[in-house]
């Protein structure tokens, strides 16, 4: 016990010691070389052309009960023109249409470009692949129509677009569970998925 108390008592003492500021090391205001190669690294990083949704009836506007999930990933071009994209999906049934629409996340927005449909209602489940594709500015709607791609891209970037996916069984009455939500199902935000 004693031990253990001439250890503290020690290490009190180095502590104060190294708080003193009169023994201090002040830093200079030259960086460090590592940090010089941060920063140098920092500035060459190419803007992203990689984004992914991951898309869950919690994420729909409001919040919808279903197993339904899906993801989709989108590569930019080189030259900044065509959006190429794949959209799978699993455990949802009914699917008639699917969007990019512009709005942060817990808002809902206008549809800009569509990625899937409109198909006939009622079309049963969907497990894989929904779609696939390439959009171009020619392909903007609504409040994007006439815009340039980097309109569209400038939202993904900064996290003010999302993807969702819509149901209808084609009976009478909507949201009336799963497989029939015609506002949208399943939702995601668009988030950067990296540069290359």
């Amino acid at each position: 016990m004693r031990a253990q108390s001439v250890s503290t008592a020690v290490l009190v003492v180095v502590a104060s010691a190294a708080c003193d500021p009169t023994t201090r090391v002040v830093p200079t205001q030259e960086p460090a070389a590592g940090v010089v190669a941060v920063s140098a690294l920092a500035a060459d990083v190419p803007d992203a052309k990689n984004f992914v949704a991951h898309l869950a009836g919690d994420n729909e506007v409001p919040a919808r009960d279903t197993r339904g999930v899906g993801e989709v990933k989108f590569q930019l071009s080189d030259d900044g023109t065509v959006l190429e994209y794949r959209l799978i999906s699993s455990n949802i049934t009914n699917v008639v249409q699917s969007h990019i629409h512009l709005a942060p996340e817990g808002v809902n927005g206008q549809i800009v470009v569509f990625l899937f449909g409109l198909v006939a209602s009622g079309g049963g489940r969907t497990d894989g692949v929904l779609a696939t594709g390439s959009v171009t500015a020619a392909n903007f709607i609504g409040p994007l129509a006439g815009h340039p791609m980097s309109d569209l891209i400038a939202a993904l970037r900064s996290g003010g677009a999302y993807v969702n996916v819509h149901t209808n069984d084609g009976v009478d009455g909507v949201n009336t569970g799963p497989g029939d939500f015609p506002g949208g199902e399943i939702r995601g935000q668009i988030r950067t998925a990296g540069p290359n």
